[in-house]
């Protein structure tokens, strides 16, 4: 069973610097994974059966909403963990406000993304080592978003 905790800051949620810490500063060799954005950001993790198994990131910056640092731990992978975090920050953006979600996607996971609905934007650019490309989404379907543009 999959159940979601949602707090602000990065001291509120230390399962998520744990998780993060694993994913991407061990296993992928990223340097610079924590930030001040973590401070404000509203965090994600996800526990199946009462272990914490998933972590992401929600943060509103000057281009508008972005989710991040999307992770599931190696030995939890192939369960659908990472689509339960996005839907979790997606439905937390929304109750923010959020009409439309940026996110900044390694390449390797470009279609995980659009199988959730991003749409690839821009060139590929590198962050540290790693090629990444900027997705967006449009929360709430069109019915959502032609009643307010």
């Amino acid at each position: 069973m999959n159940e979601v905790r949602i707090v602000t800051g990065l001291e509120n949620a230390p399962e998520a610097r744990e998780i993060r810490q694993e994913v991407f500063v061990n296993e992928q060799g990223f340097a610079n994974e924590f930030d001040r954005i973590d401070e404000t950001a509203f965090h994600a993790v996800v526990y199946t059966d009462g272990e914490a198994s998933a972590a992401g990131r929600l943060f509103r910056g000057r281009s508008g909403w972005h989710i991040g640092r999307v992770a599931v731990r190696k030995s939890f992978r192939g369960r659908g963990l990472g689509a339960f975090v996005m839907a979790a920050l997606e439905e937390k953006a929304a109750q923010e406000g959020a009409e439309l979600i940026r996110l900044s996607a390694q390449l390797q996971a470009e279609g995980f993304y659009e199988k959730l609905g991003y749409i690839a934007e821009g060139e590929e650019y590198l962050d540290e080592h790693c090629p990444h490309i900027t997705m967006t989404k449009r929360l709430g379907g069109a019915e959502r978003i032609n009643n307010h543009e």
